[in-house]
């Protein structure tokens, strides 16, 4: 259990250490560039990135160790390290990470704390570490499991490690690397992951995966960049101002709670907290897949 706990801190002081070194280095290419559009959303991300952490540092080595040591004791069967064995973590890991991130956008309570990281509206490295206060309450689903399938926790952390880091190039800004086709196939790339955080209406819940497009490819919701549908960063929410830290961390809270207040029955209460965002008791509401489809149909139209 000891060694996990140093394993796993170490771990994460590199990668924090690699995920500045990072987001300054591209910093410093869209500064000199003249690229950069806002420094202030930048500064939010990295607020956010500090209260998100807190609550690792204060409660992670308790909890997710105490989690994940329980479930490899209690594991279904076990698996070993050979080389397979690491691929097929990384898999699996992927396959987990695209579950939680689906149901992040899915279940509207889930998605008061995912939809943090959607708020912002220029994509760059700073990006991938905005995320909400309570965002300990869902992200570490995507790894607590995974012992009980018999793979042991240090190489869950090894691959949890490895895809964090990928995840921080995927958030590239759009100013440095563009549209990579020939990857889109096997691999989530800065270009499929731009279209998973555009609010434009035919991007709309596309491109789950972490590093594999497979998955989206195989449950039928990958999306690739379209030449004629520039990515527009943010959230279909006009309340929000992406460059203030509060609004960014409470207002989907906020709005959240008016529509349980306003819902006249307790069904109706549970479904808002529980549907996807965008439904409403009135008419049912328009969910993203209508907006979605909508476009489509559009788009087809136009192609005529």
């Amino acid at each position: 259990m000891e060694s996990l706990e140093l394993i796993f801190g170490d771990l994460s002081y590199t990668l924090r250490f690699v995920v500045y070194g990072f987001i300054v280095l591209e910093w410093l290419v869209l500064w000199w560039s003249k690229k950069m559009e806002s420094h202030k959303e930048g500064w939010v991300n990295m607020f956010s990135y500090g209260i998100e952490s807190l609550p690792y540092l204060i409660f992670g080595r308790i909890v997710i160790f105490g989690i994940m040591q329980f479930t490899y004791e209690h594991r279904f069967f076990s698996m070993g390290s050979e080389w397979y064995v690491w691929i097929l973590a990384f898999l699996v890991y992927d396959l987990a990470f695209y579950i939680v991130h689906f149901l992040g956008h899915q279940v509207r309570l889930f998605w008061c704390i995912h939809g943090v990281h959607h708020t912002a509206e220029e994509m760059k490295l700073t990006v991938a570490i905005r995320g909400s206060f309570l965002g300990f309450l869902l992200s570490p689903h995507t790894i607590l499991w995974l012992p009980l399938f018999g793979f042991n926790p240090f190489m869950i952390f090894i691959v949890d490690s490895i895809s964090r880091f990928y995840g921080l190039y995927e958030h590239v800004s759009d100013k440095i690397v563009g549209r990579q086709p020939w990857l889109d196939f096997l691999f989530i790339t800065p270009s499929s992951h731009r279209v998973h955080h555009a609010k434009n209406a035919i991007y709309l819940d596309r491109n789950y995966g972490e590093a594999f497009s497979i998955w989206d490819r195989l449950f039928g919701t990958f999306q690739k960049e379209l030449e004629s549908e520039k990515p527009q960063f943010g959230i279909i929410n006009d309340k929000i101002n992406s460059k203030k830290f509060w609004q960014v961390q409470l207002v989907l809270w906020k709005d959240l709670w008016n529509d349980v207040k306003a819902a006249p029955r307790w069904l109706d209460k549970l479904k808002y907290i529980f549907y996807p965002p965008g439904w409403n008791h009135i008419d049912g509401g328009k969910l993203a897949h209508v907006y979605r489809n909508e476009a489509l149909k559009e788009l087809k139209s136009e192609s005529k």
